[in-house]
């Protein structure tokens, strides 16, 4: 058998003022795991905490300002993954000395399916 993706949400988050990376990478993921509902894996009998794979990939400017393991261990069920890639956006703010820090999120899940 084989690790096959049945789930796929993306998600955005942000910091608006601070440049807090983090923050951002968490919003982000907690937007993508609020578009999905677990119901299949119950359905199908699937223990969420050990037959199922999360990945999660985070873009953002600065991927190596985000705390990972942060990240990490604010998802509720499977074993997971975390990695932080160049992407988001930072947008300053010229005139309050300020940036709003954007982040995207990619959350897959993976069963071990024939």
């Amino acid at each position: 058998m084989a690790l096959k993706r049945v789930i796929l949400e993306m998600g955005t988050g942000n910091d608006l003022h601070g440049g807090n990376y983090t923050k951002a990478a968490l919003r982000a993921v907690q937007d993508a795991i609020h578009h999905s509902s677990l119901s299949m894996l119950r359905s199908l009998g699937i223990d969420s905490k050990t037959q199922m794979h999360v990945s999660v990939t985070i873009g953002v400017q600065q991927p190596d300002k985000v705390d990972i393991e942060a990240v990490r261990v604010t998802l509720p069920h499977g074993i997971a993954t975390v990695k932080a890639v160049k992407g988001g956006l930072d947008i300053p703010d010229q005139a309050g000395g300020d940036v709003a820090i954007i982040a995207s999120a990619a959350v897959e899940v993976r069963l071990d399916l024939p």
